[in-house]
């Protein structure tokens, strides 16, 4: 956002924003000069909702439900603006003025005081008659004798009238809601809160024990059907027990079942005792049949073996003593004798104990084993016996145990039930008991007149004026897209900007008058100046590039390209310039030597090449029918007379067509040396103007835009 434009544009509607404002201040205060008094007065409505000091704990719960807790102010808050409420209040205050004449509230409506005593009895009559009925306020109360519903809404009692300077609220996190209301009477302020208050507490209460009144009775209705269930469901239980002789299915059945389990448990020992035993049996008759010296068995073999060495002993001694006792038989008898010792210390050890009694005790071990096995035997038929039995009384047990289930299901589910309703009930009850009681905290008191409004409302005005107006700038600045400076179209093309031409009032205005103006015009002094920064520009070009033709364009027509051409022809003729002007906006006259010459025709001069020089500026007409330049000769054809016009003058200037007649503009730039383009102040750059704008930035030799018509204020921005 360009602020300095902005500041411009404030400047220039400063006038808006101080008048407006103005006529806005004085205006309210004339209006509000004269406004009645208001009285405030505000009713306090205790509620219990948070308040914990009014409230009964149910089953230890004390946490607070914040949504449910606001939920429920709001409700509390609706439920005042309800239309019965207010029509109970609408009622009670046309009653006090019809009863108080004297003392009402507000002066009697044309439609009240139009009515005469009698009527005005016949009226109260019908009015306490809807109060006491606690009926609705509607328009169908117009349908009557007397239009009772219009009476109250010409004393602004009807609710939308109440409504409008009554403010129900909750202040934050209180456990109040406070009623409030504004009126210019002070009793009439206190008289609506209070009977506000009263109204809605009378009806809130009455409402709330109705409704749990009503849910008592309908959860009792329940409790009793699901009490009869229950009892139905439990009777049918019992009969099924007495009928089929069970008292307790499940302990009985479980007992059945430990015993099948203990017998089970016996005879499986039994059978591992058995078992055990035979194996014991079979090792003793293993033992009887071997060869073991514990048994008997093999003491004669060891006798044998002894009389044996004993024999082999007696031999080698002899041999000894015969064989003149050599070594080998001394070494034979020594290993014979302690075959011997050893046999003999085996012997000794084996006979400790006696063969025979170690016999005759297997034997009777056996016999025992063999007793404790036909005993097992024994048993085991008898406890198969005991598990038949048992085995029987538990499957008898099964068919009752499905029947039984579902009836001890039926009972269960029946008692569930009841205990739920029972537990709601009981819940409903407490909550009776315990439900919130509405109280007046504080009563409305009829108070002091409030500050006066009109110091706000004036300052309100002239605030809300100016910001209006002002705002109304800043839209009409921002949707303002039109270009009124030479930075503002540099910014827009991107492109160089000579200079800046002011805009001058006078229709009238020749080239002529322009320059004799000595200094008595301050927008002549302004634009000459600025002509003279153009000439010295577009002249260094000239001396850099050592070129002559200058192609003057606008994007579009009467953008003052051709004014601005003949300008610079002049400007040049006052440089002492020989000028050619091919174009322009043309004053002829010859009084003077740098005045704008008798025009010829360009055509002319292409076919015949004959041209009548001027003192200083000579001007060439182009051809106004738009006929193409390359139509009328070819570019060689064209190129050799501009080479004879430019070796003739010393500048030539050529105003050429708009760049929207693009076809034209082409073919005249093909002959010009350099360029500048003419842009209107005030004028816009639209999306198709930016293709004109490229196309003439990208001309070899184009020197920038001079910016025409341009406010003097916006001259050197």
């Amino acid at each position: 956002m360009n602020i300095k434009a902005f500041l411009k544009l404030l400047n220039r509607y400063k006038w808006i924003l101080i008048l407006v404002p103005i006529t806005a201040v004085v205006i309210t205060f004339f209006l509000v000069e004269n406004l009645p008094q208001e009285f405030n007065s505000e009713a306090q409505i205790a509620t219990g909702i948070i308040d914990q000091s009014k409230q009964v704990v149910v089953n230890g719960n004390q946490n607070m439900d914040y949504f449910k807790t606001s939920q429920q102010f709001s409700n509390i808050i609706e439920r005042m603006k309800m239309r019965r409420i207010m029509s109970r209040l609408s009622y009670q205050l046309i009653l006090h003025d019809l009863e108080n004449p004297k003392s009402s509230f507000k002066p009697y409506s044309k439609k009240l005081d139009s009515l005469s005593s009698a009527q005005r009895l016949e009226v109260i009559a019908q009015y306490k008659e809807k109060l006491k009925k606690n009926e609705v306020l509607s328009i169908a109360a117009n349908y009557g004798k007397y239009q009772l519903y219009d009476i109250i809404s010409s004393m602004d009692y009807d609710k939308g009238g109440i409504e409008k300077k009554l403010y129900i609220y909750r202040p934050d996190g209180s456990d109040f809601v406070n009623v409030s209301y504004t009126s210019n009477h002070p009793d009439l302020s206190a008289f609506v809160v209070n009977t506000l208050s009263t109204e809605f507490i009378r009806s809130y209460g009455s409402d709330v024990n109705a409704n749990q009144n009503s849910s008592i009775e309908l959860l009792d209705s329940l409790l009793k059907k699901k009490e009869l269930s229950m009892n139905q469901k439990n009777a049918s239980l019992k009969d099924f027990k007495m009928k089929n002789g069970v008292l307790n299915l499940d302990k009985q059945s479980e007992t059945v079942f430990n015993q099948i389990s203990q017998n089970e448990d016996i005879k499986a020992q039994a059978i591992r005792e058995i078992q055990s035993n035979q194996m014991a049996i079979a090792d003793i008759n293993r033992k009887l049949r071997s060869n073991d010296i514990s048994s008997g068995g093999s003491s004669t073999v060891d006798n044998k073996t002894i009389v044996n060495i004993k024999n082999q002993l007696k031999i080698a001694n002899d041999a000894y003593i015969d064989g003149n006792f050599k070594l080998v038989h001394k070494m034979r008898v020594d290993s014979l004798t302690r075959i011997l010792d050893r046999l003999s210390a085996r012997m000794s050890d084996d006979n400790v104990t006696n063969p025979q009694a170690s016999r005759q005790a297997l034997i009777q071990q056996r016999l025992a084993l063999e007793t404790s096995v036909s005993q097992a035997k024994g048993s085991i038929r008898s406890i198969d016996n005991q598990l038949a039995v048992l085995k029987a009384k538990y499957n008898t047990m099964v068919p009752f145990d499905a029947g039984i289930q579902n009836y001890e299901r039926d009972a269960e589910l029946a008692t569930k039930d009841y205990m739920t309703a029972l537990d709601t009930y009981n819940q409903n009850r407490t909550e009776q008991n315990i439900a919130l009681k509405l109280q007046i905290a504080q009563l409305g008191l009829p108070g002091p007149a409030l500050p006066s409004k009109s110091i706000l409302y004036i300052a309100l005005a002239g605030v809300s004026s100016f910001s209006i107006c002002f705002l109304g700038l800043v839209v009409m600045f921002l949707l303002d897209h039109s270009i009124n400076s030479s930075k503002q179209l540099q910014t827009a093309t991107k492109s160089r900007v000579l200079g800046s031409l002011n805009h001058m009032k006078n229709n009238d205005l020749t080239i002529r008058s322009l320059w004799k103006d000595h200094e008595h015009n301050p927008e002549f002094a302004v634009y000459k100046d600025l002509l003279r920064s153009l000439r010295f520009e577009i002249s260094s070009a000239f001396a850099k590039d050592n070129t002559k033709i200058l192609g003057v364009t606008s994007l579009k027509a009467n953008e003052g390209k051709s004014f601005i051409a003949s300008s610079l022809a002049y400007a040049f003729a006052m440089m002492g310039s020989k000028v050619l002007l091919i174009g322009g906006q043309v004053n002829a006259t010859n009084s003077d030597s740098k005045e704008l010459a008798i025009n010829q025709d360009f055509e002319a001069f292409l076919v015949k090449r004959e041209i009548q020089t001027e003192d200083l500026i000579t001007v060439m007409n182009k051809n106004s029918t738009q006929t193409s330049l390359l139509e009328m000769q070819n570019a060689v054809t064209l190129r050799s007379g501009f080479e004879i016009l430019r070796k003739e003058f010393d500048v030539i200037i050529i105003d050429i067509n708009p760049l929207s007649d693009i076809n034209i503009a082409k073919e005249w730039l093909l002959f010009t040396e350099t360029n500048i383009a003419v842009f209107e102040a005030g004028n816009t750059i639209t999306d198709q103007d930016r293709e004109l704008v490229d196309y003439i930035k990208e001309q070899p030799g184009f020197l920038g835009w001079v910016i025409n018509k341009v406010k003097l204020e916006n001259v050197k921005g």
